[in-house]
């Protein structure tokens, strides 16, 4: 299968026998599928679904090709036909807000995974059919101090990573209030601490990326900026402050091939900031130097982009390696050339957005249309 799922909180990495041909992209305003047209460099709309349901996370599991979606408010849903037919696949969750999502082949099979709003953590194996909750997260001495400082207010559960050498050790990223580590397949948590007096934000963190050649090199985006570890997360550097030029990175990327670039992605200002001015200044970096400096991606990128860069996926295939990044904008770019040439295959789809971050936009440019209405 070809198909790669594009979401602001789902599966950002996949591994195919060749070049994608399908993407799913979860919106606003449910989920579209885009076929690239042949002899074209456009990709039109193949399928629609979920319409009126804010998607959040998208996840393709890698034995059936079963696809789930987490919604906004609404639960979780799965696609057994690559995205054309849905069901809901609740039982289990008791929070119906499901943010994030996650999975990984184990020895005795796949295993799912499912983080919420307020910050929960489920995990199936059994294809999603029944969710058992891990309350390990929830006993960590920082949780009466986890917040989100946008309505509802509420903790989520923004990411889920896996040591790819040690089945029992899981990373757990909560928005906002801590970075969480397990060493017993999830059944507790303990806290890293990653933050110095540099920082200024409660543990905004975003996601664990692990560089594939050395697991125990770890990065960390997050609000603040970018933090790594050398040492599976006992010691940490801020590698980057908001003052880079992705000051609001999220997605974030170590190339596969033996060459340590790292690639990030997000706004040029904080979320705040957008409710003002409506122009997110995102753009796609690139480093070389394992994060000293940082240079702008280009090659058909716009220098900036109003829309926030809210989702980006890498494709991995025999030989090569590229991406497919979403915007508040409905906008869809691509590379295929691992980041040196990009194209915008798709306009016009509804927001791809995280949370409020969409609204958060619209309401900055609301403002200046008033103002220059006035």
């Amino acid at each position: 299968m070809t198909l790669v799922c594009l979401s602001p909180n789902g599966m950002d990495s996949y591994r195919l026998p060749e070049i994608p041909d399908e993407v799913l992209v979860g919106t606003t305003d449910g989920v579209a599928r885009l076929k690239k047209a042949a002899g074209t460099g456009q990709w039109p709309i193949d399928a629609s679904a979920l319409q009126g349901l804010h998607v959040s996370s998208l996840m393709r599991e890698p034995r059936r090709g079963l696809v789930f979606a987490g919604i906004h408010g609404k639960g979780l849903y799965r696609s057994a036909d690559g995205g054309t037919n849905w069901e809901p696949v609740l039982s289990g969750i008791e929070h119906g807000h499901v943010f994030s999502l996650a999975c990984r082949e184990t020895k005795d099979g796949v295993e799912l995974y499912a983080g919420t709003e307020p910050a929960h953590l489920y995990r199936s194996t059994d294809d999603g059919e029944h969710w058992r909750e891990l309350p390990g997260i929830r006993a960590v001495p920082s949780l009466e101090h986890w917040n989100f400082p946008a309505p509802p207010f509420q903790p989520h559960v923004k990411h889920v990573a896996f040591d790819p050498r040690d089945e029992q050790t899981i990373y757990v990223c909560i928005e906002q209030g801590a970075l969480l580590k397990s060493c017993d397949r999830g059944e507790t948590f303990s806290e890293l601490d990653f933050q110095d007096k540099s920082y200024v934000l409660n543990h905004d963190t975003h996601r664990i990326i692990f560089n594939p050649r050395d697991p125990d090199e770890i990065f960390l985006p997050g609000g603040d900026g970018i933090s790594t570890s050398r040492d599976a997360g006992r010691h940490w550097r801020h590698l980057t402050t908001p003052k880079m030029r992705v000051a609001y990175p999220d997605h974030f990327f170590v190339s596969p091939d033996g060459e340590h670039r790292l690639f990030a992605a997000g706004g040029g200002d904080p979320p705040n900031v957008w409710r003002e001015t409506g122009d997110a200044r995102s753009a796609i970096v690139a480093s070389g130097d394992r994060g000293a400096s940082w240079v702008q991606l280009s090659g058909g990128l716009p220098e900036e982009l109003r829309g926030n860069i809210e989702a980006v996926t890498m494709a991995q295939w025999e030989g090569g390696f590229g991406f497919f990044a979403g915007t508040t904008d409905g906008e869809i770019f691509a590379s295929f050339d691992e980041g040196e040439h990009w194209q915008r295959i798709a306009n016009g789809l509804a927001a791809i957005s995280k949370c409020v971050h969409a609204r958060n936009i619209a309401m900055g440019r609301a403002k200046i249309r008033e103002k220059a209405t006035a």
